[in-house]
């Protein structure tokens, strides 16, 4: 059985690089570990290709997206804050590998899987809440002044792991926990190759991968933490209650005897409703007004079809005006503010998609809120009515 040493870090800390560099020196590893997949092993070496914009376009995982940027920009902030670029400390582990002749391991999980699974395993609750969080960080991430080195310690660490998954349960699930298995699989294989190795990984990672090299025989299988997640189909539940509700609300007006003009109205509110929200996040979220005026559109059919979205129609305008181009993903990890990637047009494209989305629901969940005030008719008694005469309707057929 090989011999492991494990260096927990802060991926935007000083004194993490040079922690991990004297790790290296002074334990003379036979393999140098890190956390890291080979995608983002390629592009911390400067070696990935760009998607092409179309790839993001057809994909339509907008959302999922925006959240990966947001993050990657919060970790970019406080790294330039502190004067490193995140991720420093595993380049320095590579380069101090290679240039030693060290093999080195990359023994994260695919960050694709990671937040795939990440993503279809959050509640409803969860993403609101992690949408609140993350816009509460931007706004103030400027202002915040973060001791970096105090968070590797593991009272603090412990702390933050204990309000993470209070805060999102299934989120640490994957981002945690899934992750410390996957790590401690990889250092389990290369210890059984009786080799001495250095694991450097982020020091929330370390006492949940230590837990499972103490006891091996508690880690899950392997090819459960790969698989693909059971989608959480909440949205076309909610896409399908939605569009039955409005047709049931159509036909209780139109048996309710209150006349026709009533059931016009209703049909207009729900154009417009739907209408002027999602116009208003799609302008909210800097896009053309030719890209609000698509959503404008669309969103009150797409509110009725749970397998489309207006954002995806305001999004492919605002793509073709805007006309993003594959090095757009690179600005977008090097930008220094968030005025800076508002600029950038893929990102706008996307915040495009993702707002005019959220308009589009809200303006449904509106709807059902006011559309009753807005008829000036008591819902009791025109759904009582409604009923009534449905029954009479049908004890007549």
């Amino acid at each position: 059985m090989g011999e492991l040493k494990i260096v927990g870090t802060a991926h935007v800390s000083k004194e993490s690089i040079e922690d991990v560099l004297v790790a290296i020196r002074e334990f003379n590893p036979d393999v140098v570990a890190v956390e890291l997949d080979p995608g983002r092993y390629s592009a911390l070496k400067r070696q990935a290709a760009d998607p092409s914009v179309t790839e993001v376009l057809e994909a339509k995982n907008f959302t999922q997206l925006l959240v990966q940027w947001v993050l990657a920009y919060l970790q970019r902030k406080i790294g330039l804050d502190v004067g490193v670029e995140p991720g420093a400390e595993m380049k320095a582990a590579i380069d101090e590998a290679e240039s030693r002749g060290i093999r080195v391991a990359l023994i994260d999980r695919d960050i694709r899987i990671t937040l795939h699974r990440f993503w279809r395993g959050l509640s409803i609750i969860e993403k609101f809440k992690m949408f609140y969080a993350l816009a509460a960080s931007v706004a103030s991430v400027d202002d915040q002044k973060i001791d970096v080195e105090e968070l590797k310690k593991q009272d603090m660490i412990t702390l933050a792991m204990e309000e993470f998954r209070k805060f999102s349960p299934n989120g640490a699930r994957a981002l945690i926990d899934e992750r410390d298995a996957f790590l401690a699989h990889n250092l389990v294989q290369l210890r059984q190759q009786n080799v001495r190795v250095v694991a450097v990984m982020g020091a929330g990672h370390v006492q949940g991968v230590e837990r499972f090299l103490a006891a091996p025989e508690t880690l899950p299988p392997l090819p459960s933490l790969v698989a693909d997640v059971k989608q959480r189909r909440w949205g076309l539940i909610f896409g399908g209650i939605v569009t039955a509700l409005f047709a049931f609300f159509l036909i209780v007006i139109a048996f309710s005897g209150v006349g026709i003009d009533v059931l016009i109205s209703a049909l207009i509110y729900w154009v417009i409703f739907h209408g002027i929200l999602t116009a208003a996040f799609t302008l909210a979220a800097r896009g053309h007004p030719l890209s609000a005026a698509t959503g404008f559109c669309v969103s009150w059919m797409t509110a009725l079809n749970p397998l489309i979205a207006a954002g995806w129609f305001a999004a492919l305008v605002e793509a073709k005006i805007r006309k993003p181009a594959p090095s757009d993903f690179r600005k977008i990890f090097e930008a220094d503010s968030f005025s800076a990637m508002m600029k950038i047009p893929l990102f706008r494209v996307v915040m495009v998609a993702a707002l005019a989305n959220l308009g589009s629901t809200l303006g449904t969940i509106a709807y059902f809120f006011f559309i009753f005030p807005a008829l000036g008719i008591d819902p009791a008694t025109l759904i009582s009515q409604g009923l009534s005469n449905m029954w009479l309707a049908l004890q007549g057929l």
